[in-house]
């Protein structure tokens, strides 16, 4: 028979821990008061412990039935646009209470503008010079002031504007918060999510000075910060200079030849200067929409939608485009439900800051052939926005030829419908060629900055995941 040596009992008792924890038989009544106070913070700061562990156990279960829905593409793809339309149809008054925030966007967007004119006009003016003087044969070859088409008149809007200008880059720190991108392209201004409240501390802190708070949205209330304050003054002494150079037919021959290129978000702001230099101006919606401001890293938001009576609290997240912050995308798709593309097919004509030697249209297939290829996303539901139609029809109308930018395009018409449906095709046969799956692709062709027809495609899209993919996590 097997006998086991049994450990005799211990003189410390079942458990030992209780023992070294007990109190001392000499205590004082004032070390028993501490002893007993530390004891009930103690337990206070364990409760607390349990309490939120139980709290995230509970966010956990219910974030498994949240829809996660990333939105990927290059850099300025309109990514962002098409968030604040998601933000706009679900959200408004969280959009709406932003909209001050914005206004230093928009003075660096109109300002950035001017110089980029400026900078063209030093850098190819003498291209155009000769020949707009020919029109005003009493000039001399510098130009007369007076002259529309007059170098000289050129001189004297740079001197005009050359306080105005100063300030982008006081404006660009502010945004950016001293944050500097190495190889994310040549001028971008990179900000993190949550820039608006680094901003709206300089307001606060200026209100703090003996000025009431108010709500944020009232034309006051924006003009408490002493750098917008004088750059508001600056637009308001320089806005017909500033219509005089934007009508330029010195400027107006450049942006023919493509020698400057203006942003799209570029020509919507100077083609409303007189507006945005009002005293009190106050961004509006559709100026929160056009405005451009490059972000780094992921933004997150969320909302909540309503399905079938239920609400269902949707995360959509922002990610960077740029080449260098595309590797920032992989630890989302895990459990991502859905992805959609944005790919401008209005940049047959431009090629990637990062690197001017690839076609954006380019880069934007091959980078939705990685997308479409990986295998964490081969259950995930794939809709692909094909952005910018509004500059595509633009460019296509003032006689930009696709095949001077896109060889393989040949001698097809360049008229909208071929363009359009050429690149289509493109990103589809993309998608079947890596679709082991059999997962079905959703093509939209969209202009984001259009509020009506663009939350009408946000719609379509938002139910076809209700309906599709999501069944597995009961939201249907």
């Amino acid at each position: 028979m097997l006998r086991a040596n049994h450990r005799p009992p211990s003189i410390l008792g079942d458990d030992p821990f209780s023992h070294a924890l007990k109190p001392s038989p000499y205590e004082t009544d004032y070390e028993k008061h501490s002893r007993l106070e530390r004891e009930i913070e103690a337990k206070r700061i364990s409760d607390l412990i349990d309490d939120e562990i139980r709290r995230d156990k509970e966010r956990f279960k219910r974030s498994k039935q949240d829809v996660r829905l990333l939105l990927l593409g290059q850099a300025e793809s309109g990514k962002s646009t098409l968030q604040k339309q998601f933000q706009l149809l679900h959200s408004p008054a969280s959009l709406d209470a932003e909209r001050a925030s914005w206004k230093i966007v928009v003075f660096y967007n109109v300002i950035h503008a001017i110089r980029t004119i400026l900078d063209g006009l030093e850098n190819w003016g003498h291209l155009v010079y000769q020949n707009l003087n020919q029109h005003w044969p009493n000039s001399s070859e510098e130009g007369d002031p007076n002259t529309p088409g007059g170098r000289s008149s050129i001189t004297q809007l740079r001197l005009k504007l050359t306080a105005l200008v100063a300030v982008e880059q006081v404006l660009a720190d502010r945004l950016s918060g001293g944050l500097k991108i190495t190889g994310g392209g040549k001028n971008g201004v990179y900000v993190r999510s949550g820039w608006q409240v680094r901003t709206q501390i300089h307001t606060t802190r200026n209100k703090g000075k003996g000025k009431a708070r108010s709500t944020g949205n009232t034309p006051d209330d924006a003009d408490q910060d002493e750098l917008l304050v004088d750059v508001a003054r600056k637009l308001q002494i320089a806005r017909d200079d500033i219509v005089s150079l934007r009508n330029h037919p010195a400027v107006t021959k450049l942006l023919e030849k493509k020698k400057i290129r203006l942003e799209e978000w570029s020509e919507f702001f100077l083609d409303q200067i007189n507006r945005i230099a009002e005293r009190g101006y106050v961004p509006t919606i559709d100026d929160v929409l056009h405005a451009r401001i490059q972000t780094i890293g992921v933004a997150e938001h969320t909302f909540v939608v309503q399905h079938n009576s239920r609400p269902v609290q949707w995360r959509l997240y922002d990610v960077g485009g740029a080449r260098g912050q595309r590797h920032t995308w992989a630890p989302f798709f895990d459990d991502a439900n859905a992805i959609i593309y944005v790919a401008p097919i209005s940049a047959f004509d431009q090629y990637l800051e990062e690197d001017p030697l690839t076609n954006r249209i380019e880069d934007s297939i091959q980078l939705f052939s990685q997308i479409c290829a990986n295998k964490l996303l081969k259950n995930v539901h794939l809709v692909l926005f094909l952005n910018k139609t509004d500059l595509l029809r633009k460019k296509l109308a003032q006689g930009t030829r696709v095949s001077k930018y896109i060889t393989s395009y040949g001698k097809r018409s360049n008229d909208y419908e071929h363009v359009s449906n050429y690149f289509k095709t493109h990103f589809v046969q993309v998608h079947r060629s890596n679709n082991p799956g059999q997962r079905v692709l959703y093509v939209h062709q969209t202009s984001v900055v259009d509020t009506k027809t663009t939350q009408t495609v946000i719609i379509n899209v938002r139910d076809s995941i209700f309906r599709g993919y999501l069944k597995d996590a009961a939201l249907v």
